[in-house]
């Protein structure tokens, strides 16, 4: 994939290759995002973001209830348009509603676009991530716009496929690098800080 130098042709790849997978790869691999999310969390000490995955992006409402069983509150976000993401405490399955683009969003009160400072981890949805942190995601900017408002020093792991762990991939300068990815074999990936 190495020839690759656009996002868009990056996304394109990426995500047919997603779309490709079996059913039960897809389960296993989800499993042990769940496993190695819980055991990351059970290091931390405070609240974390994760997302609810949409079609083939890696991960599971699993994922959610492991961090909650390994002591975490949990936050969700929700999206508010060219904005940064909203975000709302995750209360279980239940608690999740359907909302815009497909997603399925928690439902209790919104905590604001600011609730991400007060976090001490991040799971961030990725289609690939490379090992200097840049990471590529589907291309409309939430992230973007709502990673500059955690504090520096957060832990954020692009949640991706091991295969979706790359040597490089291209960068722009509003990029916010990843510390870390969590892959279904590989678990918690650190990457070497940067100075």
């Amino acid at each position: 994939m190495s020839a690759l130098t656009s996002k868009n042709e990056w996304r394109t790849r990426l995500t047919a290759a997603r779309r490709a997978l079996s059913p039960e790869v897809r389960a296993a691999e989800a499993a042990a995002l769940a496993t190695a999310a819980a055991a990351w969390a059970a290091r931390l000490a405070g609240p974390v973001a994760a997302y609810v995955p949409v079609g083939a992006e890696p991960g599971s409402a699993a994922l959610l209830d492991a961090l909650r069983a390994a002591g975490r509150r949990v936050l969700l976000p929700i999206v508010v348009g060219a904005a940064p993401l909203d975000w709302a405490e995750y209360a279980g399955p239940e608690s999740l509603a359907p909302a815009r683009y497909g997603l399925l969003e928690p439902s209790g009160p919104r905590l604001g676009p600011a609730a991400v400072a007060e976090l001490a981890g991040l799971l961030v949805p990725a289609l690939a991530v490379d090992r200097s942190g840049v990471r590529l995601g589907r291309g409309a900017g939430h992230y973007d716009r709502s990673l500059p408002l955690v504090r520096p020093g957060v832990p954020m792991l692009a949640v991706v496929r091991d295969e979706e762990l790359l040597d490089l991939l291209p960068a722009e300068p509003h990029d916010i690098r990843m510390t870390g990815a969590l892959t279904p074999d590989g678990g918690l990936v650190e990457f070497p800080e940067r100075v």
